[in-house]
């Protein structure tokens, strides 16, 4: 918690009581739902809808620490996850938008009905 924007965003999560918590990231096309054994029976079930319904790949761990969705699951032990919205050069060209919105309404329906 060395940068204001991260405070901001643990402050946030502190105060309200969200059930879950999803990082939009943009490359990869792919997610990340576990970290170093937080995540709960719950987050592998959704990861399983989150990937059938987006077809973005459901990855458990990933050697990278200190983001926001770990901090989410070793603090509050609550679904969390990273999600890798489409490929290419970053920006992501706008040209993406239309393909990256139809995989990832899948998972924002998905989360939402829970």
């Amino acid at each position: 918690m060395t940068e204001p924007e991260a405070v901001a965003m643990a402050e946030l999560a502190k105060s309200n009581p969200f059930d879950y918590c999803l990082a939009l990231h943009t490359q990869g096309e792919e997610f990340y739902w576990g970290y170093e054994g937080h995540e709960t029976q719950e987050s592998a079930e959704i990861a399983k809808e989150f990937e059938m319904k987006s077809g973005y790949k459901a990855v458990r761990y990933v050697d990278s620490h200190g983001g926001y969705k770990d901090w989410f699951l070793q603090e509050f032990k609550r679904p969390a996850f990273t999600i890798e919205l489409g490929k290419g050069i970053n920006p992501l060209p706008l040209s993406q938008f239309d393909n990256i919105l139809k995989k990832v309404e899948g998972i924002f329906f998905t989360i939402l009905s829970k």
